[in-house]
């Protein structure tokens, strides 16, 4: 038997609904401030965070692709280049270099110890295809810059012909800046002393702009600058522009970092280790009898 419901308890139904409607609310309202904040983040750093998208994707889908992937070439320069570690795996150096690949820079070393378990094999085989090759020592502020440079030092086998050697700065992790900047200068020294013949500085635009801009100006720069039509430095700050680093070029499997020379083919190769000279010749082999 159904009974009518008492006037007490009529009143009792209403606060019982009550804290279940705020909690809904409340949930709603911090889905909604949720929502806003990651919104506004991803407006903030949407350049980024789209890179970094493409990279997973990129990196996830690499078992999928044929290695006859193309990015097209960037349009108002005539010389065209790649960089290249362990991390492309195997290349077909000879299709690469089929592709209007002219010149390629290949990690060799990495901080005081790391040598690229790939770089001779590529050094060996990208020669052999006729690309113009350079070698890049990947710099670690915690090691000490002569350290640094004894390691590439005895890593690389620079020639005549051969691109200057680079030395990539990057890496954020000191604690202070002007003992950073002292060993850079003297992996530097080292490395053009030995091979006769001025490196390459290669940093991204930002840690230029706040680590090195105006203390490194007898060095040629490599700028890395991505999302944009061209580098924000002046013209005459750099030579090589790293313009993407998620390009595909047939031969690798997988992404690539994608670069631009800023002149000819002729000025891109008088920028190549010289050959001795008749007095540098003829002083190495006495420098090797007082060696001994």
């Amino acid at each position: 038997m159904s009974s009518l419901p008492t006037a007490a308890s009529a009143s009792r139904a209403p606060r019982r609904a009550a804290p279940r409607r705020r909690w809904r609310q409340g949930l709603l309202a911090g889905l909604l401030l949720a929502l806003g904040l990651l919104g506004s983040y991803y407006l903030r750093h949407q350049v980024q965070l789209n890179r970094y998208a493409r990279r997973a994707w990129a990196s996830f889908t690499r078992n999928a692709l044929t290695g006859r992937e193309k990015t097209p070439l960037l349009a108002g320069y005539s010389v065209h280049g790649i960089d290249v570690s362990a991390y492309q795996g195997r290349i077909d150096w000879p299709e690469v270099a089929r592709n209007r690949v002219r010149f390629a820079f290949i990690k060799a070393s990495e901080g005081g110890t790391l040598r690229d378990p790939r770089f001779a094999r590529n050094w060996k085989s990208a020669r052999a295809a006729g690309v113009l090759c350079g070698a890049y020592h990947y710099f670690q502020p915690s090691r000490a810059g002569e350290q640094q440079a004894r390691l590439f030092i005895g890593t690389v086998p620079l020639a005549p012909g051969d691109l200057p050697p680079v030395l990539d700065v990057e890496a954020a992790s000191f604690h202070d800046v002007a003992v950073m900047r002292r060993e850079v200068t003297v992996w530097l020294k080292l490395v053009e002393d030995h091979y006769g013949v001025r490196p390459i500085l290669y940093s991204n635009h930002s840690f230029y702009q706040r680590h090195l801009a105006g203390h490194f100006d007898d060095y040629p720069l490599w700028l890395a600058h991505y999302e944009v039509a061209r580098p924000k430095l002046a013209r005459n700050k750099w030579i090589i522009w790293q313009h993407s680093d998620e390009a595909y070029v047939p031969g690798i499997r997988g992404v690539v970092d994608f670069n631009v020379f800023q002149g000819t083919l002729d000025q891109l190769e008088a920028l190549r280790v010289p050959a001795p000279t008749r007095a540098a010749a003829a002083k190495a082999p006495a420098a090797g009898l007082r060696a001994r």
